[in-house]
């Protein structure tokens, strides 16, 4: 079968993430039709998590590709890009304050960047509350998908969009994501300036990060007075059943948690102590590195779904820069094998260069020393 243009082609795209969506506005705006199809039964359907950093030379330069760049500023928080690094005891070890006109990797919170570019796109294009069961089909198209409802959809291109544990990524690869014996428990706190003062002092307002080499605390400030903490530890990916707890037991999981911060400052214990409802358990999985795949012109990856990497800044940029150039590929290719092609010369290389960097970074995490963990992302982080 001969690979049919991208302007006459059925693309469908599985996820409505930043990287899905950011496909599917920057395909729309250059007169490509695409439907996007998400689990989700609705847009506000549950909590899209915390806040992401955009960096100037991929997510922004994705959202400039989309239109959208100047609404996002509108919306950003150039005060988050403060870090600060703190000791066990609270006792500041590093603080970066931004200037005034630092605007390059502001925050913005995961629900107000997927609502922008929701907004963004035609009427009708997310089809919400579908998930994927299985993509069928020979490698040159078209692609069967099936989804959990009984429902099919034959599709020219299949854009897998879809997260960590991606469906789309079964047909074209075997890899599945490995723990890497890193562990995140995530914690919320609302109303910081009434409700948790004390706590607003000490992270500021970005973020802030604190390890003992075993383990580590990271805040993360959001809008409307909200935060994030992560709780982070080496643990066995089923420590809340190991230790006969379980996920709704808050103050069991407390209490664990507790004894193993023995030896943490009061103030700083109050970031495992104060939360606002439960935590929810995020271990943290990679695929393997290199992750690359036989080429498929009715099948691409991109984000997570391509290159799952551990939680260093990173992974929403890159997945919004594989979007933007993917799209731009099928807008400027005459088919659908060219395009893909033209975009995984591209992607590929980057991300396996970036997966190296960061092999082993969920370990950095819970570095004692702020240095360290400074130059490591600094390496990481470069461009090749």
């Amino acid at each position: 079968m001969q690979s049919p243009t991208p302007a006459n082609a059925r693309i469908s795209i599985i996820g409505a993430g930043p990287g899905g969506l950011t496909c599917a506005r920057i395909l729309q705006r250059n007169g490509i039709a695409v439907s996007v199809y998400d689990r989700d039964p609705d847009a506000d359907s549950r909590n899209q998590g915390g806040s992401l950093d955009l960096h100037e030379d991929d997510g922004q330069l994705a959202l400039r590709s989309a239109g959208l760049l100047e609404e996002f500023f509108a919306l950003a928080r150039p005060e988050g890009q403060e870090m600060r690094r703190i000791d066990p005891s609270g006792r500041m070890l590093d603080h970066h304050l931004p200037g005034p006109d630092e605007t390059s990797r502001p925050e913005i919170d995961r629900g107000q960047l997927r609502d922008l570019l929701l907004r963004s796109l035609a009427p009708g294009t997310v089809r919400w509350g579908r998930t994927l069961r299985s993509v069928s089909g020979p490698t040159d198209g078209p692609r069967t998908l099936t989804f959990t409802d009984g429902t099919t959809v034959e599709a020219d291109l299949v854009i897998g969009a879809d997260g960590a544990h991606s469906r789309v990524r079964t047909a074209v690869s075997p890899a599945t994501p490995r723990y890497t014996g890193v562990s995140f428990l995530e914690g919320w706190f609302d109303d910081m300036e009434r409700a948790h003062p004390e706590l607003s002092r000490l992270v500021g307002k970005g973020s802030a990060l604190a390890a003992d080499g075993e383990r580590g605390l990271f805040a993360q400030r959001g809008s409307g007075g909200h935060m994030r903490v992560y709780v982070m530890r080496r643990a066995p990916v089923d420590w809340i059943a190991a230790n006969g707890l379980r996920p709704e037991d808050t103050e069991g999981i407390r209490a664990h948690l507790l004894h193993e911060y023995a030896h943490w400052s009061a103030e700083m214990l109050r970031l495992i102590t104060d939360n606002d409802g439960p935590f929810v358990d995020r271990p943290l999985f990679a695929l393997p590195v290199p992750h690359t795949w036989e080429h498929s012109p009715s099948v691409a990856l991109l984000g997570d779904a391509a290159h799952l990497m551990p939680p260093l800044g990173v992974g929403v940029n890159l997945a919004m820069l594989d979007a933007s150039e993917l799209a731009l590929a099928l807008v400027h290719s005459p088919t659908l094998g060219e395009a893909v092609r033209s975009y995984e010369k591209s992607m590929l290389p980057r991300s396996i260069d970036m997966a190296r960097r960061l092999e082993g970074g969920a370990e950095h995490l819970l570095s004692a020393s702020a240095h360290e963990l400074e130059e490591f992302e600094r390496s990481a982080q470069a461009q090749p």
